[in-house]
C-alpha cells in the first residue's frame, strides 16, 4: 500500500500539495509536524503536514519528502481548524496563515550553497573579475552561501556570474535547510559531592593557600549559596568574585566545583506576587451580571467608562478560571498598553504569566510558543497584541479582547487580513471558551449584536473611587486666532490650563494625531512642495533628523534650503505634528521636562516602557503623544488632556470618521483625572458645534450610537452589509485603468449593480511606484456570504487568465473597515 500527506506550504498558493512517504514515516507522522519537502526545481521548504492518506494525486507525480523536522506535532488540531477558517473567511491561503501563526525561526527555507567541482581546473584568463573573485574564494573554501558570494563581490546581483560558472562547469548548486532556533543555555556551578560536609571547608581554605583569586571565589560562593536556595549562575559567580572563567576552570579541575547546565527561558519572571485588590460594589454588580450572561452566551461586552475599573474584573474573573488549570488569552491592541498591564498581572499571577507581541525576538517568540503549546505552568496567562491569537492553545478557557474597539486588532498588510476580534470570537467557539469583549467605547457592530440578543451585555457607568467624568471643553481657535490670543498652536485657555496643573504638580497629556515636524514644506514664491517620487504624498518635515521623509515607503531626503523649482530661499511650513508641539513647549516652558512618545520616539524593545515609566515616575511634566496615549494607559497624576486639532479627525474620508473620532477623543480624555479630583480635557477645534464634538463633550455615547447607526442603515454600512474591498496594484497606470474597470463590470454582472461600488481611486494613488484602485463589494447580511464569495474568486480567477491582466496583482480583503 503506498502511503501519501497532504502538506501545508509556508507560500500564497491555494492547494496544499501531496507527498509520498514510506509506512514507517506514514506511522511516525502526526497532522502538525514539520516536514521538508521539494518544491518547484529546487527549492526545499518545511511544511506542515494536514492530513495522512492512501489516495495518490492525479494531476502530478507525488514527489518523496526530503526528511522529518520533529518529534512531535508543533501546530494542534485546533490551530489547523482555525487556519482553515481564516483562510475561508478572509479570502486568502493556508499557506498565509501558516506564515503568520508561526514564529520565524520554524519557516525554513532552503539556502542555495555554491560547491566547487574538483574536477574541473580552469585558467585565469577564461574568467571575469567576478567570476574569478567567487573562483578564488572556492580554492580556499570548498562551499560558500549566496550571502558570502555577495560580500566577496560587494554586490546583490548575484546569480548571472554563478549561473555563468555553472555552464563552464566550474561549481554546482546544493540546497540545505537550518534550523534556526537555539535554546539558551546557561552553566551553573555547585560544590563537589566530596567537599560537602562541614570540616571540608577548612581543608578547601588550606588548599588554595597560594590562590587568593580562587580562594575568593569559593568565599563568594558560599556567601550567595547562605543568601539563597536556588542553583548559582557560573556568571555571577564570576562577577561577584572579580575572577575570570579560567580561574573557575581551575576549581572544576581540582575538582572542588562542579558545572552543569540548564536550558533557560529567554524571558523569566522574577519577583513576589501580591494579592488582588477587592472589588467595589459597583465591580461585583458588573462581575455577577457577566457570569450571569456566560450561562446562555459565549460572548459578553462589558461597556465600562474610562477608569472604572474593567481591569480588576478581568482580573477576578481570570483567578477563578486559573483554578480549572486551562489557559487565558489577554489581547490587547497595542504592544505600549502590554508594558503597563505585563507588571500589574505578573504583581498578581507571578511565572504564569507570558507576554507574546512583534518587539520580542525570533528566540523570545520561539520560546513563548513551545510554552504555549507544551501547557507550561508559565504561560496559563497568555498577553499579547493582534498575533498571540494565532499561538497553539491547548485547554483555552477564557479570552479577554481588551480596548476590542480599536482598528489596530485588523491586520491590513500582508495577507492574511484577519481582525483579531472576530477571530478570537471563533477560537472560543472551538474550545468552547467564554469570550468578554471589553471597551468604554465599544464599537457600533459589537453594542448592536449586543443590543439584538447575540452578545451579553454588562454595563459599569461608575468610575472607580467614584470620581466625577472628565469636564470636557470645547475651545474655538476660528475665533482665538481672530482674537489673537493664540500662541503657536496652543490658545491661551490651553497655556493657562496647562500652567495651572504644573503649578499644583500635577502632569498634562498633549494629543496631536500625526507625528513629524510638520506634514507639507512649501516655497512660498512659486507654492511648489517636496513630493515622494514613489508615493503620491507630500513629504513630511522631521526636524529632529532635519530630513524630509515619506511615511508610506520610507523615502527620505535632506531638509532643502532653497525651493527645488524656482530655488527660492522662502520655504515655510504647513501643518503640525507632535515633533513641533514638542519644540514648541519647550520653548514656553524651558524649565520642564517634556516627553514625547510617537512611533518614531518608541522604536527598540523597550522604546515604551521607557516613556511609560518615566511618566508614571512623574520624571515627565508634559506627554506629547499620538494615539498610542489613547489605548487604555492608567497615569494617576494627570489631571489635564489637551486635544490640538479635533478636525483633522472628523473629516477623515471614511464612513467610520465620526465614530472614530468620538472613541478618540472620549478614550484620550479618559486619561485625565483617574485619582480624587475630577480631570479636565481642552479641545481645540474650527468647528465646536459639529455633533460628534457635542456629544462626546456630554459623554452621550448611546445618542452617538443611533444616529451613526441610522445613517449606516441608510447608506447599507456595517453593521448591516458587509463589505469587501478588492484593490487592484500595477506600475502601469493604464493598465490598472483597463484592468479595473473589466473586474467591476464583471463582478456586476454576478453580483447586481447594487452590490459593486468603484472602481474608485484611493486618497494614495500610488504607494512605493504602484498606481491603486479600489473596488467594493456589499453583501447584505442575508446573502449567503460563502456563495459570493466562491463567485468573486471564480471572477478573480477569471482576471488573471486574461494575459494582459496577469501581471496586476489582486488583493481581498474582508470586512475591511
Amino acid at each position: 500500500m503506498n502511503y501519501f500527506i497532504d502538506v501545508i506550504l509556508p507560500i500564497p498558493v491555494e492547494n496544499t500539495f501531496t507527498y509520498r512517504v514510506s509506512q514507517a514515516e506514514a506511522q511516525f507522522l502526526q497532522p502538525g509536524m514539520r516536514v521538508a519537502v521539494p518544491f518547484g526545481k529546487s527549492k526545499v521548504y518545511a511544511g506542515i503536514v494536514k492530513h495522512i492518506h492512501n489516495t495518490a494525486p492525479t494531476i502530478y507525480e507525488a514527489k518523496e519528502i526530503e526528511h522529518i523536522l520533529d518529534e512531535t506535532p508543533i501546530v494542534t488540531p485546533e490551530q489547523l481548524k482555525l487556519w482553515k477558517w481564516i483562510a475561508s473567511y478572509y479570502m486568502c491561503t493556508e499557506g498565509q496563515v501558516m506564515r503568520a501563526s508561526l514564529p520565524s525561526a520554524f519557516l525554513l527555507e532552503s539556502e542555495t550553497i555554491v560547491v566547487r567541482n574538483p574536477e574541473t581546473i580552469l585558467e585565469d584568463q577564461n574568467l571575469k573579475d567576478e567570476e574569478f573573485l567567487i573562483y578564488e574564494a572556492l580554492q580556499h573554501q570548498s562551499e560558500l552561501k549566496i550571502q558570502e558570494v555577495m560580500d566577496i563581490l560587494e554586490k546583490r546581483k548575484v546569480f548571472p556570474h554563478i549561473k555563468s560558472l555553472l555552464e563552464k562547469g566550474a561549481l554546482t548548486l546544493r540546497e540545505e535547510i537550518y534550523e534556526q532556533y537555539k535554546p539558551k543555555i546557561v552553566k551553573f556551578v555547585q560544590l563537589h559531592p566530596d567537599y560537602e560536609s562541614e570540616t571540608s571547608f577548612t581543608a578547601i581554605m588550606e588548599e588554595l593557600s597560594r590562590a587568593p583569586k580562587q580562594r575568593e571565589m569559593v568565599l563568594q560562593f558560599f556567601s550567595l549559596k547562605a543568601k539563597t536556595n536556588k542553583p548559582i549562575k557560573a556568571l555571577d559567580l564570576q562577577k561577584q568574585a572579580k575572577a575570570t572563567a579560567t580561574q573557575l576552570q581551575s576549581l572544576v579541575d581540582k575538582g572542588i566545583f562542579e558545572l552543569f547546565e540548564k536550558r533557560k527561558d529567554r524571558i523569566e519572571f522574577e519577583g513576589d506576587t501580591e494579592v488582588t485588590k477587592t472589588l467595589n460594589p459597583h465591580q461585583e454588580t458588573a462581575l455577577a451580571e457577566i457570569k450571569e450572561s456566560y450561562e446562555i452566551k459565549e460572548v459578553c461586552l462589558l461597556h465600562g467608562v474610562t477608569a472604572s475599573g474593567k481591569t480588576e474584573i478581568y482580573v477576578s474573573l481570570i483567578g477563578e478560571m486559573l483554578d480549572t488549570g486551562n489557559q487565558v488569552l489577554y489581547l490587547l491592541p497595542e504592544i505600549a498598553l502590554t508594558t503597563q498591564l505585563i507588571s500589574r498581572l505578573q504583581a498578581y499571577f507571578g511565572e504564569k504569566v507570558a507576554v507574546f507581541h512583534s518587539k520580542y525576538s525570533i528566540h523570545e517568540r520561539v520560546e513563548v510558543y513551545n510554552n504555549v503549546l507544551a501547557k507550561a505552568d508559565k504561560a496559563q496567562i497568555i498577553i499579547g497584541a493582534r498575533s498571540a491569537i494565532l499561538l497553539p492553545f491547548r485547554n483555552l478557557d477564557f479570552i479577554i479582547v481588551d480596548e476590542e474597539h480599536e482598528s489596530s486588532f485588523k491586520q491590513f498588510e500582508p495577507a492574511p487580513r484577519y481582525h483579531a476580534r472576530d477571530t478570537a470570537i471563533v477560537l472560543g467557539n472551538i474550545f468552547n471558551a467564554k469570550v468578554l469583549l471589553g471597551s468604554a467605547t465599544p464599537a457600533l457592530e459589537t453594542v448592536y449584536n449586543a443590543k439584538s440578543g447575540k452578545y451579553g451585555f454588562v454595563e459599569l457607568k461608575q468610575r472607580h473611587g467614584n470620581i466625577l467624568m472628565p469636564e470636557i471643553n470645547l475651545v474655538d481657535i476660528k475665533e482665538k486666532h481672530r482674537k489673537r490670543e493664540m500662541t503657536g498652536h496652543f490658545s491661551d485657555t490651553l497655556l493657562r490650563a496647562i500652567t495651572d496643573a504644573i503649578s499644583l504638580g500635577e502632569q498634562v497629556i498633549l494629543f496631536q494625531n500625526r507625528r513629524g515636524f510638520s506634514p507639507i514644506l512649501e516655497c512660498t514664491t512659486c507654492g511648489h512642495a517636496p513630493q515622494c517620487p514613489n508615493c503620491d504624498v507630500s513629504l513630511t518635515y522631521h526636524k529632529y533628523r532635519n530630513q524630509l521623509r515619506c511615511h508610506y515607503c520610507g523615502y527620505h531626503i535632506a531638509m532643502q534650503l532653497k525651493c527645488m523649482a524656482c530655488g527660492s530661499p522662502d520655504l515655510t511650513t504647513k501643518g503640525f505634528g507632535t515633533e513641533q508641539i514638542e519644540l514648541e513647549l519647550r520653548e514656553l516652558y524651558p524649565e520642564l521636562n517634556i516627553g514625547r512618545m510617537d512611533s518614531d520616539t518608541t522604536k527598540g524593545k523597550y522604546g515604551f516602557e521607557k516613556i511609560i515609566t518615566a511618566f508614571e515616575q512623574e520624571e515627565i511634566d508634559i506627554l506629547v503623544g499620538t494615539q498610542m496615549l489613547t489605548k487604555g494607559l492608567d497615569f494617576r497624576n494627570v489631571s489635564l488632556v489637551g486635544i490640538l486639532n479635533a478636525d483633522s479627525m472628523l473629516n477623515f474620508p471614511d464612513f467610520r470618521a465620526h465614530e472614530r473620532s468620538y472613541q478618540l477623543i472620549a478614550q484620550v480624555s479618559g486619561r485625565a483625572g483617574r485619582t480624587e479630583k475630577q480631570g479636565k480635557v481642552l479641545v481645540q477645534t474650527y468647528n465646536p458645534y459639529h455633533q460628534i464634538l457635542q456629544q462626546v463633550s456630554a459623554n452621550k455615547f448611546t445618542a452617538m450610537y443611533e444616529e451613526q447607526l441610522e445613517d449606516r442603515r441608510s447608506f447599507k454600512y456595517p453593521p448591516f452589509h458587509r463589505l469587501i474591498r478588492i484593490t487592484l496594484k500595477h506600475r502601469d497606470y493604464q493598465k490598472i485603468e483597463d484592468s479595473s474597470i473589466w473586474l467591476s463590470r464583471a463582478l456586476r454582472q454576478v453580483l447586481g449593480d447594487e452590490a459593486v461600488l468603484g472602481p474608485e481611486t484611493p486618497s494614495v494613488a500610488r504607494v512605493r511606484n504602484q498606481y491603486r484602485r479600489n473596488v467594493m463589494v456589499k453583501l447584505s447580511r442575508k446573502q449567503n456570504i460563502s456563495q459570493t464569495k466562491t463567485a468573486i474568486l471564480k471572477v478573480k480567477t477569471s482576471f488573471q487568465a486574461i494575459a494582459q491582466f496577469r501581471s496586476v496583482r489582486l488583493i481581498m480583503d474582508v470586512d475591511c473597515y
